[in-house]
């Protein structure tokens, strides 16, 4: 069970979530998916969010204009839907590049990473959302992950390191 805040926060990362993976034509369509959602937002509101958080609308592979958010990295340009495909790519290049170790035990596992690695790698991991997993924290060089299983976290361990193992 998911519960999650109704603060302008929250609104915010969930509108950035739909952008990010829905091909999002019109603001009444995200004012619809919000509301499937469970949050119903005026449309002033959804408008003065997209512009704090920085959307777009740009041309997508159609030719058809969509809403695009700026990628996250320092990289300025707008970001449209990412399939779950990339993210598993992505997820899989960076524990290649930065996990040094995996473990766990119970529902708790501990990943290693060089100093300074920590949050690139558990970002990778927030956005991946691999369904064993119910969250992480990251430190400087250690992410925790909780898994959702009580007993889940030596399975998710032995994926992460698989993902580190070259391709």
């Amino acid at each position: 069970m998911s519960v999650q805040p109704s603060t302008k926060t929250a609104r915010q990362a969930r509108i950035r979530a739909f952008l990010g993976n829905n091909s999002v034509k019109s603001q009444a369509e995200l004012l619809g998916l919000l509301k499937d959602d469970g949050l119903e937002v005026t449309q002033a509101t959804l408008s003065r969010d997209l512009v704090e958080i920085g959307a777009v609308r740009i041309r997508d592979h159609l030719g058809q204009l969509i809403y695009a958010i700026r990628q996250e990295g320092g990289d300025r340009s707008p970001q449209t839907a990412i399939t779950q495909e990339v993210l598993d790519a992505r997820l899989a290049k960076i524990c290649q590049e930065q996990l040094v170790t995996a473990e766990g035990s119970a529902n708790i596992v501990v990943l290693r990473t060089p100093p300074g690695a920590a949050n690139l790698l558990a970002l990778a991991i927030d956005h991946s959302q691999i369904p064993a997993i119910l969250g992480c924290i990251a430190g400087d060089d250690t992410i925790m992950v909780i898994t959702r299983a009580a007993d889940g976290a030596r399975e998710v361990a032995s994926r992460f390191l698989q993902l580190a193992e070259p391709r």
